[in-house]
């Protein structure tokens, strides 16, 4: 052949977009459960305050439901899915009684800094201090998939909070946030959205700034049903605010629930092609709670013991399953962003995610 022929040909292949196979990409569910502690997740229910009147409606019906004689059994009552199937097929860190660590980078310990740490991979103290509506000015793990070729328009959040829209920074991202009290909004709505839709308005949430689990939950699940996003970020928030209230009788239902969701996403998963063996599942928390003095459980924040310490869980794709992580081991929420980024297949920016990936095999 020709060289001037072959060197032409080689620019022109060289000029070609390059184009992926929704086949090929690996697709990830990030989710977040707010606020919920470290000492329920390995522990189950706390004794001293399942039985506590000023925290507990109804102390006989709680310690029915989820009082055992140990923390494995408890951990197993309060979180089956999680302390079941997830146990057998992937990894859960955090464990602090076996030497196993998860914190913060950030040092405010409460919800903005906490998202903006987990879906950035780097805290931002100086600018993100406050739970405001302010836009992100740093670039979310989200924003990054949806704005490259082979993740463009297949990034999707759902979320309790209304304050998502702008920690996704929704306007300059691209990325469809559902969050707050927002309803389902595309043309092509399904029966369930439609019902969704109606059912919100006129169903009271005990909060004024974050909806009820159930329809962040139900939107996001019809989202990948009749679309296929292949990353989405769902964030259930009822544990944050139920433990804000005081009302731990609720706070652990809320959890309870929110393992059950988790059980349904990924049965899902399972039972759909789109998603089937192509998934991997990462879920942790925003920010701890406090333990000592008792009350403190209620809250979060840099001068609360406690509430930089948090979890993280990995299931599906590519993630050996090494159950319950019981070796010494220190582990932060800004390395999450940057294993996203290398599950994804995207290239990662070191001065932005300076955090080492982690090893999941």
């Amino acid at each position: 052949m020709n060289t001037k022929i072959l060197v032409s040909l080689l620019l022109l292949l060289s000029s070609v977009p390059e184009v992926y196979s929704q086949e090929d990409n690996t697709k990830v569910v990030l989710i977040t459960l707010d606020g919920f502690r470290w000492q329920e997740m390995f522990s189950g229910a706390d004794p001293q305050l399942i039985t506590n009147r000023e925290y507990v409606h109804d102390t006989t019906a709680l310690k029915k439901r989820f009082w055992r004689e140990t923390p494995e059994e408890r951990r197993k009552a309060l979180l089956p899915f999680i302390w079941s199937e997830i146990y057998e097929i992937g990894q859960i860190h955090g464990n602090r009684a076996l030497g196993s660590k998860v914190d913060l980078t950030n040092t405010m310990w409460f919800s903005y800094p906490g998202y903006n740490e987990i879906l950035t991979g780097k805290a931002d103290d100086k600018r993100i201090v406050s739970n405001d509506k302010i836009p992100n000015p740093n670039k979310t793990i989200l924003e990054l998939a949806n704005k490259s070729v082979r993740y463009n328009n297949k990034v999707s959040a759902f979320g309790s909070w209304d304050v998502f829209p702008f920690i996704i920074n929704e306007g300059r991202s691209g990325v469809p946030v559902n969050a707050g009290f927002e309803i389902a909004k595309e043309e092509n709505l399904t029966e369930r959205e439609k019902f969704l839709n109606q059912l919100q308005p006129i169903v009271p949430s005990p909060w004024s700034t974050v909806r009820l689990d159930a329809f962040t939950h139900h939107y996001a699940i019809e989202e990948m049903k009749k679309n296929h996003p292949e990353f989405i970020y769902i964030s259930y928030g009822e544990t944050d605010d139920f433990a804000h209230d005081g009302d731990y009788g609720a706070y652990l239902k809320s959890a309870h629930t929110t393992d059950a969701l988790i059980r349904e996403l990924w049965n899902f998963t399972q039972s759909d092609g789109f998603y089937k063996n192509k998934t991997v599942f990462m879920i942790t928390t925003d920010h701890g709670r406090g333990t000592k003095p008792l009350d403190t459980w209620k809250s979060h924040g840099g001068d609360i013991v406690g509430a930089g310490s948090v979890w993280f869980i990995a299931f599906g794709k590519g993630v050996s399953p090494k159950g319950e992580i019981k070796n010494e081991k220190q582990l932060f929420s800004n390395q999450i962003a940057p294993t996203i980024m290398n599950v994804l297949g995207l290239k990662i920016d070191k001065d932005k995610m300076p955090a080492d990936i982690l090893d999941l095999n």
